[in-house]
């Protein structure tokens, strides 16, 4: 009987679905374990073979602990708000919920050809209303709280309330904004609803405010720094500027130490931990106040104000010599100069246009612009001019930086490019270790006073004379800003907010969900409104607690709703909780779910993830920890980054000519152009490529993507169909061999629709069948790397597949055959080294090296002719978590009429790999003569009397008796004289 692959996964499939075979159970009686894949938005093109990588890999060891009997729990779901939906609803005019439905659609297919054992049961989607009104509750929550210094953790704002009825705000240890005012009880008693509404935004955790945002004009939304590639949208490539805009953010830097903290809790890879401790960036240093010098035109007159920096080096502060400001920073329009005006603004026009990341990243472009204006050294008293530069960034630190040209190289740099002084504070200063000393706590307004000092002495006392001059304090800083929590996009949760003058009010919770309205376009409105501007019935009448027409707005019972979404992150923040209680409407999960489940205990994703989706849902998972809805203060225990599975893009040679000034374009077999390239004469006169040199003269070289389903074994393009597939090659010559073929180059690429070099894993399913493509994606190399795909591997995999078949049908015609009674002893041997090298490597992650392991193993069980029920039953529960189909097929004609998923995993016995008998070389004088069987637990003196004993050694000797024997036991034996 031959091995019918589609036939077999096609029942076994269906097997699975109608039976709910991998449905968790909550509260069994069994130990729970939770296997969870970071979940896919559903492209319009599907997956590709890169793809499941992470999926199969966490499905093989969710498989093997069911084997050993823990309620698993394997869900799968879909992150399906976001902006390529939009987009594709703005061209086709097809509202974005019917483009993801269809897109799911194709993904679920897609996945369940693969045969994952995922709960489908619990399946979850972030643009459904049902999952989303739990998305809005916690925004609810967090808009509702704030964070107390004191007990480290989120607090109600109704308890907040109560300490400024009481107390006011001076003894509230708040992380809030920078610019609140102190107030005393009677103050906050006497504010009215809005004023006091407008000092709780200070402090809520999620709250409004003006802040600098990546804008991009084209798509008409606000991106994350992850939605950006070089300082274009990643979605389109179009520019981005930044801009100020009234955003609601969330105050995730509330939470930055603890993130930073909290990391060590974490079995996660340590390159990741690294990404988000450098994204936290904690550095402890001094926050610095410069006094702006009074100019008639700035700041009311004579009131100068204050410039706030933060420095790591305050003892470097006599090496002032000016300041730098971001080009965002709100004091830049107050100070400019009237002369300095036209300059600055048209820089700051230009900086606009470039991401924080560009900026970041450019050390070599040095631009600036002077304001005019000076500010006070707090020792010195000298003035110091005030500059803007866009190394300095708007959302780091305050906006502003002491610039110490000695110390810092990009202070260094710009000043030397604006020819700006450069004082040398170290000049004829002993930095010497034997000079080091401690000074007396005296004012003294020069740099003798940290002359000599250690390092983190200087810092002390730098800090100290500050703190005197009421200048300066010490002050832990992070990079780590707040999250900028709004877009200007149709297709995201609504926010369960309305606003009644202008303050937000939330919606109460049983009124959830908020449901995303119908609009006409999902384009902004005319006046620049987000999409949500376009809907009709898109206001909150508060006697009625409902939606209602937008012409019934008074402000008085009905109010206009948020016009703005949440980001694709909101819903990603949480989804792993709503997993372990998806169907229940009336809480966001209950107790005994969320204490049962716990936390995630493996979790499988992409490295790219780091300091967006993983920091972010660290973030919510400790806020819900503080308000006691989760029992854990981290979501996941163990992460696994898996590595990318490349593809092999097909390159064809295009060479651009330039006639009459206009491009002309010829395509060139990739051996003809390397052979012209060479620097033989007569290769290059030779060549079909050099009329057309004579011709046209110079050219550059191009590489053309070309879909890699064109392209044969050896390389070569299939032009007709190029041409047919891109029109505009239809009359462009094609420079080809003698023999009418065109090759093209290789390159191994990121696997990917726009390069054309994508597999799908429909084609390996349908051709190869799924447990092969399982195993295959394994075999290419260890999970964490990144491996190039390469279809012809697959004929390996898929053999061995077809020799398991044959080990289990070795009777009459290839029908199912196997023996009774006991297995052999290297039956059991095969059998048992090869339990305890899976489940070892199951263990370990270490997959790639357990295919190697099955394929010696049936070659050894073929040798043996072994067809025991005992060995290839406990062989196929060990394939299962690999190859499940063919596994199942298997378990099933091996007599069982239930799921090879219940069967428990074979246990390991070390008696088996313990050999019984040992094979020795016997040598004389260090030449081997013959080899001699003998059991395995003799002794040194045993195997010498058995050794000399034999016959074949009587015969060797020939009646002389030996000088001496070696026995080195289990390895030789070696007789001497």
């Amino acid at each position: 009987m031959n091995y019918d692959f589609k036939k077999i996964e096609e029942k076994w499939q269906r097997y699975w679905a109608e039976n709910q075979t991998f449905k968790a159970e909550n509260n069994s009686e069994k130990e729970k374990f939770y296997v969870l894949d970071m979940f896919p938005y559903p492209s319009g093109a599907g997956l590709h073979v890169g793809h499941p990588l992470g999926y199969i890999a966490s499905d093989i060891y969710a498989r093997y602990k069911r084997h050993k009997g823990f309620n698993v729990l394997h869900p799968m779901g879909y992150d399906s708000f976001g902006l390529p939906a939009e987009q594709y609803a703005i061209q086709t005019g097809q509202h974005p919920a019917i483009t993801t439905e269809t897109n799911i659609n194709r993904y679920r297919e897609q996945l369940d050809k693969i045969g994952f054992s995922f709960d489908w049961s619990r399946e979850v989607r972030t643009s459904d209303s049902n999952y989303y009104k739990w998305t809005q509750w916690i925004f609810i929550q967090l808009f509702n709280s704030w964070y107390d210094r004191d007990a480290d953790k989120a607090m109600d704002v109704a308890e907040l309330v109560s300490i400024f009825e009481n107390e006011g705000n001076k003894s509230v240890n708040a992380i809030c904004d920078d610019d609140v005012t102190s107030f005393t009880a009677s103050d906050w008693n006497a504010y009215s609803n809005t004023q006091k509404q407008q000092v709780l935004l200070q402090y809520r955790l999620t709250y409004l405010a003006e802040t600098e945002v990546n804008w991009c004009p084209v798509l008409g939304t606000v991106l994350a720094n992850d939605e950006m590639v070089n300082g274009v949208s990643e979605r389109g490539g179009h520019p981005v500027i930044r801009k100020k805009m009234t955003q609601w953010s969330m105050r995730i830097s509330a939470y930055a130490q603890r993130l930073l903290d909290d990391l060590t809790m974490l079995d996660w890879p340590q390159p990741l931990k690294d990404s988000q401790v450098n994204w936290i960036g904690r550095s402890e240093g001094a926050s610095v106040s410069f006094k702006i010098l009074p100019l008639a035109h700035s700041l009311g007159g004579d009131k100068g104000g204050d410039i706030s920096v933060f420095t790591t080096r305050p003892d470097t502060i006599f090496g002032v010599s000016f300041m730098t400001l971001a080009p965002e920073h709100d004091l830049v329009a107050k100070i400019t100069t009237p002369e300095q005006k036209s300059e600055v603004m048209n820089y700051i026009e230009a900086t606009a246009k470039r991401s924080e990341r560009d900026r970041m990243a450019d050390v070599k472009t040095i631009t600036g612009a002077f304001t005019g204006a000076y500010a006070e050294h707090p020792f010195t008293k000298k003035p110091i001019p005030i500059w803007i530069g866009d190394y300095v960034l708007a959302g780091y630190g305050t906006g502003a930086v002491m610039s110490v040209p000695c110390g810092d190289q990009r202070d260094h740099d710009f000043a030397r490019h604006f020819n700006i002084p450069i004082p040398n504070i170290f000049e004829g200063v002993d930095v010497s270790e034997e000079a080091f000393s401690d000074k007396e706590n005296t004012i003294i307004a020069n740099s003798d006073f940290l002359n000599g000092m250690p390092y983190k002495t200087a810092v002390k006392r730098a800090i100290f004379e500050l703190e005197q001059l009421e200048q300066g304090q010490g002050k832990i800083n992070y990079r780590l800003r707040d999250a900028v929590f709004s877009r200007q996009r149709y297709w995201g949760e609504p926010f369960p907010v309305y606003y009644v003058d202008g303050m937000p009010q939330m919606i109460a919770a049983e009124q959830l969900p908020i449901v995303l309205p119908e609009v006409e376009k999902y384009l902004p409105t005319e006046t620049g409104e987000p999409p949500l501007g376009n809907a009709t019935d898109w206001a909150w009448d508060v006697a009625k607690s409902a939606v209602v027409s937008n012409t019934l707005i008074d402000n008085k019972t009905v109010f206009p709703l948020e016009l703005n979404t949440m980001p694709g992150w909101a819903g990603s923040s949480f989804y792993f909780n709503r997993y372990m209680d998806p169907n229940n409407s009336d809480e966001v999960f209950s107790k005994d779910a969320i204490n049962y489940w716990q936390d995630v205990d493996l979790y499988i994703g992409g490295s790219e993830h780091a300091t967006g989706h993983l920091l972010y849902s660290r973030f919510w998972q400790k806020f819900l920890f503080d308000k006691g809805i989760v029992p854990k203060p981290e979501f996941a225990k163990k992460l696994i980054n898996q590595g990318m599975i490349t593809g092999t893009s097909a390159l064809a040679k295009r060479l651009q000519f330039e006639v009459d000034d206009r491009p002309f374009f010829v395509f060139c077999d990739t051996d003809i152009l390397d052979d012209y390239l060479k620097p033989s004469e007569k290769s290059v006169a030779e060549s079909p490529l050099m009329g057309y040199v004579e011709k046209y003269g110079e050219y550059v070289i191009q590489e053309i993507h070309a879909d890699v389903t064109m392209v044969d074994a050896s390389d070569n393009l299939d032009v007709d169909a190029f041409v047919k597939w891109q029109s505009e090659y239809a009359e462009i010559d094609f420079i080809k061999k003698s023999d009418g073929t065109f090759k093209v180059s290789r390159e191994v690429e990121k696997m990917s629709k726009s390069k054309y070099n994508v597999v799908s894993p429909d084609s390996i399913c349908e051709e190869y069948g799924a447990d092969s493509l399982r195993l295959y994606e394994m075999f290419l190399g260890p999970l964490e790397q990144s491996k190039p795909w390469n279809t012809a591997g697959i004929s390996g995999v898929y053999s061995f597949l077809k020799k398991i078949w044959r080990l289990c049908h070795s009777g009459p015609e290839g029908s199912f055959a196997v023996t009774e009674g006991v297995p052999t002893a290297d039956n059991l041997k095969t059998l048992h080294k090869t339990i305890k090298k899976v489940e070892e490597d199951i263990e370990n992650f270490s997959f790639n090296t357990s295919v190697a392991t099955f394929m010696i193993c049936v070659n050894e069980l073929a040798a043996q002719k072994c067809t025991n029920r005992e060995v290839l039953e406990s062989l196929v529960v060990v394939l299962a978590p690999y190859a499940p189909h063919i596994a199942e097929e298997l378990w099933s004609r091996l007599g069982h009429s239930t799921s090879i998923a219940t069967a428990s995993f074979p246990k390991f016995e070390p008696k088996y790999l313990v050999e019984s008998s040992k094979e020795y070389p016997i040598s004389f004088n260090g030449k081997v003569r013959f080899k001699l069987e003998l059991s395995a637990d003799l002794s040194k003196e045993e195997i010498e009397t058995a050794v000399l004993g034999h016959a074949k050694t009587q015969e060797q000797l020939q009646g002389r008796t030996p000088k001496k024997i070696i026995v080195v036991p289990g390895k030789i034996v070696n007789i001497v004289g």
